[in-house]
């Protein structure tokens, strides 16, 4: 079994945010293959589906963006999941231009909390990701309220279009794995 994970926040008034871009692409992959309603269960909605002949778990983590490790690794823990193999993050990175997506198989969190807090839970740096850039953080602009802030319109089309993308690239490495997805979507 494979396992996506949608970094973003729980609740309305992040709905639509720069940090909640994991969890609109995770509901979006759900919605086009189908996946039964979320349930919880350690601290996350859990999803299960199948895509492309493999079994997936698409998990939200419901512990705020700052303390996605611990329902990750409960989740994987769970279900056996391989963490350096068979799981995939996808978050917002404001070090990208809006709508650029990256895969990488291993590395430093860069700067997105939620993806650091899982690497620390794990005790490694060899977790797949994939990023999906938000922009940089406009001068005067404190970091956590761009973040939590909404898309402006140019930036909700350029986004609109990149959740198409990232579902590919999660397609892709579903099927064929990491270097494949790097190749084809970075």
């Amino acid at each position: 079994m494979k396992m996506v994970v949608g970094l973003g926040n729980p609740g309305q008034k992040y709905i639509g945010t720069r940090h909640n871009v994991g969890f609109e692409i995770l509901e979006q992959l759900g919605q086009k293959h189908l996946a039964p309603k979320a349930k919880t269960k350690f601290e996350g909605n859990h999803a299960q589906t199948n895509i492309g002949g493999q079994s997936t778990l698409l998990l939200w983590p419901l512990t705020y963006m700052n303390n996605s490790g611990r329902c990750v690794k409960a989740t994987a823990d769970f279900y056996k999941i391989d963490a350096t193999e068979d799981i995939l993050v996808v978050c917002d990175d404001l070090s990208l231009p809006c709508g650029k997506l990256r895969a990488r198989a291993k590395g430093s969190a860069g700067g997105q909390k939620g993806l650091a807090d899982i690497l620390r839970v794990f005790g490694t740096q060899e977790i797949g990701r994939l990023r999906v850039g938000i922009d940089q953080t406009p001068p005067g602009w404190d970091t956590a309220d761009y973040v939590l802030g909404k898309f402006n319109k140019e930036q909700r089309e350029t986004v609109d279009i990149a959740i198409v993308a990232a579902i590919a690239a999660i397609e892709d490495w579903l099927a064929e794995g990491i270097s494949h997805c790097m190749n084809q979507h970075n």
